[in-house]
């Protein structure tokens, strides 16, 4: 049988020597990248109204629909080829008031599933979520706003709930009625989001709470008690709130210095299931409504969108360096149950290195910190290392599970994942650190971070590489393109931007704003879009870079890599360039990951070890 990659590779070029197999290269003595993409990820956990069954996202070579009881027991796939999508831009599915539907988001349009029935098509529209038994709410996008509209279970027709300037976002029902809560948030204010209280009959749209240059969102509506719990930016963190439905009685419940997620109520009004996230750590707390005392349910790692379960239980996805993503109940007394983990008995045997925290000085003082897995293969000697900034940027690189950074580790690699300025969870001072000084302020972080490697004793400072996707291919460029000292003898660029005024011009509307929020439009600050962007330095890269892109990525155009390619040839620079025509952003199918990851081994060999 003919091996089935090349058709799934658009573009392998390069520029000058290209990287060959070294037969002398170290081997990973216990995992292998088929057994890495082989892991199942189940996300967008939701628990039924009765608590008795959880629903649940699963990216295998699909990502369809599956559920099982909360008391544990088999798990049963509703929905067939549903296409394969990334778990961070997914929208979680919803159940109809008597549990006996499911409703979910399926490329542009919301479908409706039964158990042992057929999905059916219901509307153009997203996010969805059910008013009452006949009727269900969902996002639609029209002219580059989002609209909160209302539509039957039986009519494809939707009705817009929302005023038509304002843009819909995350939203909650109000128990026992239709009322909707909606964050809402303005285009002129673009840190801004409003709670509004909707009334899909009446058509009455009134502001539950708000200030400009603040984001109040993620609404929970108390089951009993006419309250809504919700996260708001207030003294530097994202903090829990409640405000009545009325209106009023609005303040301040916690105060932990920390950020907080997906606040939801215990059926009986008693207490709040969220997640602390500080630091790149999350854990599973309960928070009091009348005292804000928080109390450490279950420690993180990572733990994503608490539901409760009948018995007084939540059930959530749970993941560490250590435990690969697995849907989870933890009981009252803590207990964590697994209910669900597609992870191959290969990867549950092989050793998973835990990494250290370190922090260290940027260029201008600021203390940037990181997570350092230190290899076996440095007992014998100095070994390479690769600095892995994340994507984003307005996110962070935490305790969760990481089967590729593992993969290079066992063969001798250091890996240092850096949370440079920009990133979340070390407040909103550190999170905005970056702004209007993209690629430059951010990539003097990832240059600090090769020097605190350079000094260590058992790493070679010679053989130091940087490799990021997304924004974090943005900052590899950056560290090669704008570093007077060549620092890295490589990088590697994963579908990242390369001059962010073409990006910003091409890019799909949240890519958009979040460079308009972040970076103003490129009228408003020519010289940091020109400082920030790479492509103008090209001359000055002396070391080798791959770059990668999927040429169905509407949120980095593959047009950034592409003039980036076009720019190395004419400089005559020595380069690879991989397109996959079937990838977006992000290397989601089997084929491409394992094709573009074998590629990265192969250069990462040839240029560093």
């Amino acid at each position: 049988m003919s091996d089935p990659t090349p058709l799934l590779v658009g573009k392998d070029e390069h520029g000058g020597l290209p990287s060959l197999p070294r037969p002398d290269a170290p081997k990973a003595a216990h995992w292998s990248l088929e057994a890495v993409v082989a892991v199942e990820r189940p996300h967008d956990a939701t628990v039924s109204p009765d608590g008795a069954r959880v629903a649940f996202l699963l990216d295998r070579d699909t990502t369809d629909l599956w559920v099982l009881p909360t008391a544990g027991g088999p798990a049963e796939r509703l929905t067939t080829g549903r296409p394969l999508t990334a778990f961070w831009e997914d929208t979680a599915p919803a159940w109809s008031p008597d549990g006996s539907r499911l409703a979910y988001a399926e490329g542009d349009a919301v479908w409706v599933v039964a158990a042992g029935g057929l999905p059916r098509r219901l509307v153009e529209a997203g996010s969805p979520l059910w008013l009452d038994a006949g009727h269900l709410a969902g996002t639609v996008e029209r002219a580059e706003v989002t609209r909160l509209a209302m539509f039957a279970a039986d009519d494809p027709w939707p009705r817009p709930l929302t005023p038509g300037a304002w843009s819909a976002g995350t939203a909650a029902v109000v128990p026992g009625s239709t009322l909707v809560v909606c964050e809402g948030n303005p285009p002129e204010d673009l840190d801004r989001s409003d709670l509004w209280l909707v009334d899909p009959v009446s058509g009455e749209v009134r502001r539950l709470c708000g200030a400009p240059g603040r984001r109040d969102h993620s609404p929970a509506v108390d089951p009993r008690g006419g309250r809504v719990a919700y996260v708001s930016a207030r003294d530097g963190w994202d903090e829990l709130c409640l405000v009545g439905l009325d209106a009023g009685g609005e303040r301040r419940l916690t105060t932990e210095g920390a950020d907080f997620s997906a606040p939801c109520w215990r059926p009986d009004g008693g207490a709040l299931a969220a997640v602390r996230t500080r630091a790149g750590r999350s854990d599973l707390v309960l928070v009091d409504p009348a005292s804000g005392a928080v109390s450490v349910l279950a420690p993180g790692g990572t733990w994503t969108r608490p539901q409760w379960t009948e018995g007084g239980g939540l059930a959530a996805v749970y993941e560490d360096h250590r435990t690969p993503p697995r849907l989870a109940r933890v009981d009252a007394d803590g207990k964590v149950v697994t209910l669900f983990a597609g992870v191959p008995a290969a990867v549950a045997a092989a050793p998973h290195l835990t990494p250290q925290i370190v922090r260290y000085s940027s260029s201008d003082g600021l203390e940037v910190e990181g997570f350092l897995f230190r290899p076996p293969a440095a007992d014998r000697g100095r070994v390479p290392a690769i600095v892995y900034p994340h994507g984003g940027p307005t996110s962070y690189y935490g305790d969760e599970w990481d089967g590729h950074a593992q993969y290079f580790i066992d063969k001798g690699y250091a890996w240092f994942a850096v949370n440079f300025r920009g990133s979340t969870s070390y407040g909103q001072a550190f999170e905005r650190a970056n702004r209007g000084v993209w690629g430059v302020a951010d990539n003097a972080d990832c240059l600090a971070a090769a020097d605190y490697l350079a000094a260590l004793d058992w790493v070679d400072p010679r053989r130091l590489a940087i490799f990021g996707a997304s924004y974090g291919s943005y900052l590899a460029l950056a560290a090669l393109a704008r570093d007077p000292q060549h620092r890295f003898a490589c990088g590697v660029a994963k579908f990242g931007d390369s001059d962010i005024a073409t990006s910003w011009a091409e890019g799909d509307r949240v890519g958009r704003e979040d460079l308009e929020r972040m970076m103003g439009r490129p009228i408003q600050a020519p010289e940091a879009y020109r400082a920030g962007s790479p492509l103008h330095w090209v001359s000055d890269i002396t070391r080798p870079i791959l770059v990668a892109h999927g040429e169905a990525d509407d949120r980095v155009p593959p047009r950034q890599s592409a003039q980036l390619v076009d720019t190395l040839r004419r400089e005559g620079k020595t380069f690879e360039y991989l397109t996959y025509p079937t990838e977006g952003h992000g290397f989601l199918r089997r084929e491409p990951q394992l094709h573009f990851y074998r590629r990265l081994e192969r250069f990462l060999d040839w240029h560093l070890m």
